[in-house]
């Protein structure tokens, strides 16, 4: 006893074990108390604990005994890794011959050794020892669910850390995993019980004479049909079992002789989720599979995927299907031919042709497609089996093609051809292999030709679809088959009419571009521009509607389309400049729409073509200047010269070119960038037009100057914005002080409309991109004043200006956060009551949280920070409310307007979690009589009335109040979110909305009768839900 007495005074061994167990006391004996602070000390040893514990231990109480065991454990878990190699010795010693005592005993017995499991210590040879024990004393399934569980976690543990040593019990171990997993039924522990089988199959262990065990004791659950509970705690689902124990059954061919008739059987089974299970274990298994282990199975195979594949309803189980058809093939097609072996793909592909080749040549062509899906699925699994197929299909294909006269039925098989095609397997040495596809590369040439001469728009479409593919088979078509490819695709482009066939037609010479440029630079983009040219010219002295416009724009939009290429832009560029030069001079006679279309396509070509240094110097060196000096030209003929006013100088083509503009610079490289600034920045700051082309301007340009006549040279700021505004952050716009100072005077004194807002927009695309600092605090403080001066004088002639310049600078800083934005939203807010102002400050909300295209986004390298508009909401939401609040009656539907905008941009989830704060507002915002405000407004409730809070149903009766009458509203966008919410509505508790209902049913009568089939058809839905209701079947939640 004296060890007892000298553990009692230091102090009672619960005390410490209290305060690791939340403080709840644990008492043993009644009279010994000791530390686990003094083990962690070494005050004491573990033996002396164990010692001190034999009272307890040694009891002639089972419960008594497993009390003891437990705390010994308990205090094992929270030191274990301090323990000497010894120490652990000499417990696993004790717990193993407590496994022999009473069950009590045994989960803390449990819990003891999975911690000594975990030691670093953990003594050579005490794994397979432990295990020896628990598989020979312990019936784990007669276990409680917590301690299989812990069973289960050990033999991970011990996996994990001792795998030699378990391998050396050879097939030992795997029979007693088979013992302790059998039976097991729990989800949870059957994960655990997978990833152990998973690891016994993937690192090699010996399955000896158990494989057929340890087979039998895994697939009792395959397929798996497991529904997790509602809410359940553990996160387990169907998915994580599926995929784990299909790791364990296709993890070794040993299986192979159980797996595949199993799987045979589950494909008779009526379940589709059994079925999609089945076919997709069978597409991993044969993965790993060699040609012996399917041999005496294939025609079973075979036969149950013919049927899903003919018979089944589900596009999955289709496809799984035909996914396991051509894992099979590929297993097939890996097995080594010599002299004295059977061909097994041969065998089997002849299988699949008998069963499937006749259906492609029946009169009706009723199971073409099924049968040709089973034949491209074997066709793409090698190469080998590519040439077998299409040696005994494609032919016959071409013949029936020949033979048919109905257009539909020709589609048909073009369409299963253009399949075939795209099914071929390559040769992994394409140099020593021929190509599958080269022996009938004429007759298919032939046929596809031939189809795009058709009058049939649908078979010219499925041409172009079989003639892209044709060109994806690298080395299949000769120069002399591309070039007349090129010619059919030219002849479809000037002559079809056909808007089916034009978009077909562009999209494959898109792609036949990419892989073939010479042959367009050569041909095609020739053979456009003198049609594009000739069709202008054709009858001379007769109106543009006589010239088949249509033609020249689809040309237009070829050129765009075939420019992915750095060589073919080149070519393609200069096509679309000198559209855009004749259509300034007037000598050829282009449209407005035409101009702007061809500027459309030089934007296109700046987004698609390949980012190489040779495209990034074509734009800076040619297309950009030419551009600027085309718009310069046509702002200097004059806004009131007798000469023909150019269509260049049009709003509507500048917007187009600075789209141009903005793509290229946002796309160049830091050197030519900062080149193309500086040019951009002398020509609009000095007159610098030494770069431009031509150089006739006079020298005295002053661009940025507010002169009254001369709006066509100031609206030219528009593609200074579109340069400056677009180039990375990195890159230093010159003369930045300078610049600010003259868009700023610009933006506050000039009277053109887009002038002064384009120099707003280039004014804040450069302040958003400013290093925080000095320079950048000065510049907003004077713009500031200057902003705030203006506004602040009713009687000012440029208010206006000044509340543009201010919303877009404004927004600048809300999109980096900056804190000065603080003052001008506040300045925003104020305006909302002002006479003149106030309409437009609600709408100016909306441009403040939507996305800009030309300016402050993205693409064009804007400081843009993540969620800036849950931000502003957060920060201005209590302002507008409390504006509102206060504000006169004739003035509050501006914040009305201004908050539908705001939450209108807001993402849903956001919406649904502050709305009903708003709610009263929002609702009042539906007697607002302006049409979008109403229309934002519901788009804004839609998502909450599928989702409703309590404070929405408890405004209910005010809600329909105000849905109602807009169902007859003037508007039929309004009338259409009006009628899907007050359907949303009726999904609301049965007991809250079913006094609504009589009057629900009288105002819907109205839409029924509406001349819009859009409406009539949400008021069809709508009513129908709000009649059910009440009655049996009925919707209710």
């Amino acid at each position: 006893m004296l060890l007892t007495e000298e553990l009692l005074a230091t102090e009672e061994f619960f005390f410490c074990f209290v305060f690791l167990r939340l403080r709840i006391r644990v008492r043993v004996d009644g009279f010994m108390w000791i530390r686990i602070k003094g083990l962690k000390n070494g005050e004491f040893t573990v033996q002396q604990l164990v010692e001190a514990l034999g009272l307890s231990l040694t009891s002639t109480q089972p419960q008594t005994r497993a009390r003891g065991v437990k705390l010994l454990s308990e205090v094992l878990q929270e030191c274990y890794g301090d323990l000497t190699e010894k120490e652990v010795e000499v417990l696993i010693a004790f717990y193993e011959n407590r496994l022999k005592d009473h069950h009590v005993t045994t989960p803390p017995v449990l819990q003891g050794l999975r911690t000594l499991t975990q030691c670093p210590t953990l003594p050579s040879g005490s794994a397979v020892s432990i295990l020896k024990s628990l598989f020979q004393d312990v019936h784990v399934q007669s276990l409680l669910l917590p301690d299989r569980a812990c069973v289960y976690k050990m033999l991970i543990n011990i996996m994990d850390t001792r795998e030699a040593e378990l391998k050396g019990l050879g097939a030992d171990f795997v029979f007693g995993f088979v013992q302790s997993m059998d039976g097991e039924r729990d989800p949870r522990n059957l994960l655990l019980a997978f990833q152990i089988a998973r690891k016994i199959i993937h690192r090699g262990y010996n399955l000896g004479k158990f494989t057929e065990e340890l087979f039998e004791v895994t697939s009792c659950y395959f397929p798996i049909d497991f529904t997790p509970p509602p809410n359940d705690p553990h996160g387990i689902t169907r998915e994580e079992l599926i995929k784990e124990l299909r790791h364990v059954l296709t993890g070794t061919p040993k299986f192979a002789e159980f797996l595949l008739p199993l799987i045979i059987e589950k494909l008779d089974s009526d379940v589709q989720s059994a079925k999609l299970d089945s076919l997709q274990t069978l597409a991993a298994c044969v993965a790993l599979y060699e040609h012996k282990d399917l041999a005496e199975f294939l025609e079973g195979l075979w036969a149950s995927l013919r049927r899903e594949v003919f018979q089944t309803s589900s596009e999955k189980i289709e496809s799984a299907g035909l996914a396991a058809l051509t894992a099979i093939t590929c297993c097939l097609s890996r097995k080594v031919l010599n002299s004295d072996s059977e061909d097994a793909l041969s065998a089997f592909l002849d299988m699949v042709l008998k069963d499937c080749k006749h259906h492609l040549s029946e009169p009706d062509l009723k199971l073409v497609w099924p049968s040709a899906k089973l034949l491209q699925a074997a066709c793409r699994a090698s190469n080998r089996a590519s040439h077998i197929v299409t040696a005994a299909v494609m032919p016959a294909l071409i013949e029936q093609y020949n033979s048919r006269n109905q257009c539909s039925h020709r589609r048909t098989l073009l369409e299963v051809i253009q399949r075939f095609i795209q099914s071929v397997k390559g040769s992994e040495s394409p140099e020593n292999e021929e190509q599958v596809l080269s022996g009938i590369c004429p007759s298919l040439c032939c046929v596809t030709f031939a189809a795009l001469s058709e009058t049939n728009s649908s078979l010219q479409v499925t041409a172009t679809s079989v003639l892209s593919s044709l060109t994806k088979q690298t080395g299949l078509l000769s120069n002399s088959q591309i070039e007349l490819a090129v010619d059919h695709l030219a002849r479809l482009v000037l002559s079809d009419e056909d808007d089916a066939v034009s978009l077909a037609v562009v999209a494959c010479a898109g792609g036949l571009a990419e892989l073939h440029p010479t042959v367009f630079i050569t041909n095609m983009i020739p053979r456009i521009k003198r049609v594009i040219f000739s069709e202008s010219m054709k009858q001379d002295g007769e109106s543009m509607q006589n010239t088949q416009p249509a033609v020249r724009q689809r040309c237009l939009s070829v050129l765009a389309v075939v420019s992915t290429k750095p060589c073919v832009a080149q070519e393609s560029t200069p096509v679309l400049l000198e559209v855009l030069n004749a259509a300034h001079s007037g000598e050829v006679g282009f449209s407005l729409e035409e101009a702007v279309l061809a500027c459309h396509s030089l934007k296109r070509i700046a987004e698609r073509v390949e980012d190489t240094k040779d495209s990034g110097r074509c734009f800076h060196d040619i297309i950009i200047p030419q551009l600027l000096s085309l718009a310069l030209q046509a702002a200097l003929q004059g806004e009131n010269s007798s000469t023909r006013h150019s269509p260049l100088a049009e709003e509507a083509f500048l917007s187009t070119m600075v789209a141009v503009i903005s793509t290229a610079c946002s796309r160049l490289q830091s050197k030519l960038a900062g080149q193309t600034a500086e040019r951009f920045v002398s020509l609009f700051l000095d007159g610098d037009v030494s770069f431009l082309p031509g150089n006739s301007f006079p020298s005295h340009i002053k661009l940025l100057a507010n002169q009254q006549d001369s709006w066509k040279q100031s609206q030219m700021v528009c593609l200074l914005m579109g340069c400056v505004c677009s180039l990375p952050r990195t890159v230093m716009v010159p003369q930045m002080e300078r610049l600010l100072s003259e868009l700023e005077e610009m933006s506050c004194t000039c009277s053109h409309p887009m002038s002064y807002t384009s120099a707003a927009k280039c004014f804040a695309g450069l302040v958003n991109k400013i290093p925080q600092g000095d320079f950048l605090d000065s510049v907003l403080q004077k713009t500031m004043t200057r902003i705030l001066c203006e506004l602040n004088l009713a009687a000012s002639r440029v208010r206006t200006q000044a509340y543009t310049f201010m919303i877009w600078v404004a927004k600048a800083l809300l999109l980096r956060y900056h804190p000065t934005c603080t003052t001008l939203t506040d300045k925003m807010f104020s305006l909302l009551d002002d006479a003149d102002l106030g309409p437009v400050v609600a709408d100016g909300f909306s441009l403040l949280m939507s996305d800009s295209a030309d300016v402050l986004s993205r693409g064009c390298h804007a400081d843009v920070r993540i969620m800036y508009r849950q931000r502003f909401f957060s920060e201005n939401s209590t302002k507008l409310v409390q504006g509102f609040n206060v504000a006169p009656q004739e003035k509050k539907p501006n914040y009305l307007k201004a908050l539908s905008n705001i939450v209108n941009k807001l993402p849903k989830q956001v919406q649904v979690t502050e709305l009903p704060a708003l709610l009263s507002l929002l609702l009042e915002a539906l007697t607002y009589p302006d049409q979008s405000v109403q229309l934002s407004t519901l788009s804004c409730l839609e998502p909450v009335i599928a989702d409703p809070p309590p404070a929405l149903i408890q405004q209910l009766e005010a809600l329909v109040g105000r849905l109602l009458p807009l169902t007859s509203a003037p508007t039929m966008k309004v009338k259409i979110a009006s009628l899907r919410c007050i359907y949303a509505l009726s999904r609301f508790p049965e007991h809250e909305v079913l006094p609504f209902r009589a009057r629900v049913l009288h105002a819907l009568a109205t839409p029924l009768g509406d001349k819009k089939r859009l409406v009539r058809r949400e008021a069809v839905q709508a009513r129908g839900e709000w009649f059910l209701l009440g009655s049996p079947g009925g919707s209710s939640l």
